[in-house]
């Protein structure tokens, strides 16, 4: 009472009139307390803190009393509609028609984002450019699927990012090549192409490199691992001439559907590069840093574009063509029905086991002007078109009973359990199995729901659960906007990056696949590693660019907070940033977040970097930055657990000097324990593991609901992890959990609309 009273209210919280005997009564500062008690954060850091038991007791007791209020009166909540986000859409398009569409060319970026994801329905902005998006990928993507024989010709380009390293293989090249680039490009027929490359350029505009590395230098132009051209790169090459840094192929006959192309070098020599500076695949690629006297830097390619049909010669049969024309008909009477089939398996599909008559009648009337103004395959493509562009398979629409009551509670149907579980577990649509186990009412039967579960949990869609939910909450996506000084750090490149990133998502879908514990993020004696990630960590015996299963020999590095992926992008350009990294901690384990810093405050990079002769460490700095009175309260409690991974340079690195200094990643938690390291935060974190799973639970439960978790849903997070803990906190422990329970399964009708005129009127033009 002395903080949280009438008068101080600190953190804007009054605790007068609470009373533990009626906390179900104010459940939502109570489970603020309980969240606050459980993590040891309050009493704040220099307060007496009272005895364990005590702390325990009153955490039981309004855990208690609230868990027992919400199971006689459950909230499953609810939420407004849901639309597909871009990574759905195009899983659910790849699952629907066997074929992969970068659909960043029709959507816009999904920029509104809540508690780290981006499949929160409160946040998905829905405006007319976005609809128009929806529209035009609808028309891309069945014309692409089918296959277009009046196609025109269109360019697409694929580029090089420019920190990517050059000087090895690419993954998805023929071997023999180095560096370039490798993707998938969908051609919309049979037909003529033509393949263009450019080349970096150095900052006067010649060619990037050496004119020694790059006299014998060829490209290889290759689809499918086939070659279709060499290309010779002359070392004299300049922007300034008339074709540039740029290289064209002949014309090259391509069959329809997705086929990989690559352009590579051939590669011509082993061993490193001579460099002055560091070897050039550790350097930015459009810079010359690293040239001088005897350097053999060799070109790196920027850009790759495919251009045509320039001729249309056929459409052949494609895996996305197999997958739509279920039947052909031998005559023309024989159409309607074929094509009836054909949209009528589709649409179910697509629509999530939804069909009435109606609408196959809509998407027939489709097909019908489709034919009159084509042929067969042109009517099947403007009903396809419909059915992409349709709400049912654009929005994640939810049925209530007919009966049933503003605020009233109530089991959702079999279908809209089916597409809940499937965008949960695989990010995209129910299968055909899911579907029919729906259809037939069964999927709510608990033995059967758990044997789809399994099911879908071994099916290869489940890496959704590392590529989508685990990449969110930790937030992988923060690594690509990670560009440290290359003068600091010169063995840093893109490469590094992106294999960091895919390290930590192999490693969490590790950890789904074999069903361990969630713990294991905080202590597993193993990673994943390439050859590059190896070097970085100084691990023996790897080799070559596929990942693999390799243990960790120093403790050190046990666990998540030895990634790499998770160091570099809780740092900064030029040093390591212990907040950030405290603040991630606090955020992203433990599901407290720091509170902002107040205003007027200086950034730490405002404050002395040298000190009379010195070079000041970064905890030198944060020390003279904390002398401020306002930053002290947050950073006493944040600083410990960010220094404690001061070993660690901000790409990852290990090291034991920063600057003029040894590393000093001693500190004092903000319970009191005593940390020196990773290892002593590993287990400060293992001894409140209870939060750490707790916050697991939470996140996991927020991303399969697609809403926030409230305060009423706290009681159902608490037994999702009892109940796992009798299963070794395995992590399907975790999912069936919420699988099973009354917010995925249940839902509440919205309240009744308003019944003052006005806000009807307000709400109607909304």
């Amino acid at each position: 009472m002395s903080c949280h009273n009438p008068t101080a209210r600190r953190g804007e919280l009054s605790l007068a009139a609470f009373e533990i005997a009626r906390a179900d009564e104010h459940a939502e500062v109570a489970e603020k307390m309980i969240r606050k008690l459980r993590a040891g954060m309050m009493p704040p850091p220099g307060a007496r803190p009272p005895d364990p038991a005590a702390v325990a007791a009153i955490v039981e007791a309004l855990e208690s009393r609230i868990d027992r209020a919400a199971s006689a009166r459950p909230n499953p909540g609810s939420r407004p509609f849901q639309r597909l986000n871009r990574a759905e859409y195009a899983r659910a398009i790849r699952d629907l028609l066997a074929i992969d569409v970068d659909v960043a060319a029709f959507l816009p970026a999904d920029l509104n984002s809540s508690h780290g994801f981006d499949n929160i329905a409160d946040e998905q902005a829905l405006s007319p450019t976005l609809m128009d998006g929806y529209l035009r990928a609808a028309g891309n993507i069945s014309r692409l699927a089918i296959g277009d024989r009046h196609a025109t010709t269109s360019a697409a380009t694929y580029t090089v990012p420019i920190t990517a390293s050059q000087m090895r293989h690419a993954e998805g090249a023929p071997m023999g090549t180095r560096g370039g680039i490798s993707t998938m490009h969908v051609f919309p027929a049979d037909g003529e192409y033509a393949f263009r490359v450019l080349l970096f350029g150095g900052p006067t505009g010649d060619l990037f490199g050496s004119p020694a590395a790059a006299a014998g230098e060829q490209i290889e132009v290759s689809v499918n691992g086939e070659r279709v051209a060499l290309l010779d790169i002359k070392p004299g090459m300049k922007e300034s001439d008339p074709n540039g840094l740029t290289l064209h192929t002949p014309k090259v006959h391509v069959a329809a559907g997705a086929q990989r192309v690559s352009a590579a070098f051939i590669r011509t020599f082993e061993g490193p590069v001579n460099d002055l500076i560091a070897p050039i695949e550790y350097t930015l690629a459009d810079t010359n840093i690293g040239e001088g006297p005897g350097v053999t830097a060799p070109p790196h390619l920027k850009e790759l574009t495919i251009t045509g049909p320039l001729e249309v010669s056929g459409v052949s049969d494609t895996a996305s063509r197999e997958r739509i024309f279920s039947c052909r008909p031998a005559v023309g009477s024989q159409e309607t029905a074929c094509a009836r089939s054909i949209i009528e398996r589709l649409a179910r599909q697509a629509f999530r086991g939804y069909l009435e008559d109606a609408d196959l009648a809509d998407l027939m009337r489709f097909y019908e002007r489709g034919r009159r103004e084509g042929d067969f395959e042109n009517g099947v493509q403007w009903a396809l078109q419909a059915m992409l562009a349709h709400p049912y398979f654009v929005f994640r629409l939810e049925r209530a009973p007919a009966n049933v009551r503003p605020g009233q509670n109530y089991r959702i149907s079999n279908l809209d359990l089916a597409s809940r579980l499937s965008f949960f577990l695989w990010a995209s649509i129910p299968d055909a199995e899911l579907l029919k186990v729906a259809g037939q009412g069964r999927l709510n039967t608990p033995a059967v729901l758990e044997a789809q579960v399994r099911r879908m949990l071994a099916d290869p869609r489940s890496e959704s659960l590392s590529t989508r939910f685990a990449a969110q909450w930790l937030r992988l996506g923060e690594v690509e906007k990670f560009r440290p000084d290359q003068l600091l750090y010169p063995h840093w490149d893109d490469t590094l990056a992106k294999s960091l990133k895919r390290e930590t998502e192999l490693f969490f879908d590790s950890l789904v696949r074999d069903d361990r514990s969630v713990l294991d993020l905080l202590r597993a004696d193993y990673t994943f590693a390439n050859e590059r990630v190896a070097k970085h960590y100084g691990l023996p015996n790897v080799m070559g660019e596929a990942f693999r299963r390799v243990p960790l020999p120093s403790d050190t590095r046990r666990g998540i907070l030895g990634h790499g992926s998770v160091l570099m992008l809780t740092s900064i350009a030029d040093r390591t940033s212990p907040v950030l990294r405290g603040k991630w901690v606090m955020q992203v384990l433990l599901g407290s977040p720091p509170p902002p810093p107040p205003p007027n405050v200086p950034e730490l990079d405002a404050t002395k970097v040298v000190k009379g002769a010195k070079l000041l460490s970064v905890r030198e700095r944060m020390e003279e930055h904390r002398a401020n009175p306002a930053c002290t309260s947050c950073h006493r409690v944040i600083d410990p657990l960010g220094l404690a991974l001061e070993n660690f340079d901000a790409s990852g690195a290990w090291r034991i000097r920063d600057g003029d200094t040894p590393v000093d990643a001693s500190g004092v938690l903000y319970d009191g324990t005593k940390l020196d390291g990773p290892v002593s935060l590993r287990n400060a974190l293992l001894a409140r593991s209870d939060v750490v799973l707790s916050n697991f639970a939470e996140n996991l439960l927020s991303y399969a609901l697609g809403r926030p978790v409230e305060y009423y849903d706290m009681p159902v997070v608490r037994t999702i992890v009892r109940e796992a803990a009798a299963n070794d906190n395995r992590v399907s422990s975790f999912i069936l959990g919420i699988v099973k329970s009354t917010p995925f399964q249940m839902s509440r009708a919205a309240s009744a609309p308003p019944t003052d005129s006005n806000a009807a009127a307000k709400s109607e033009r909304r």
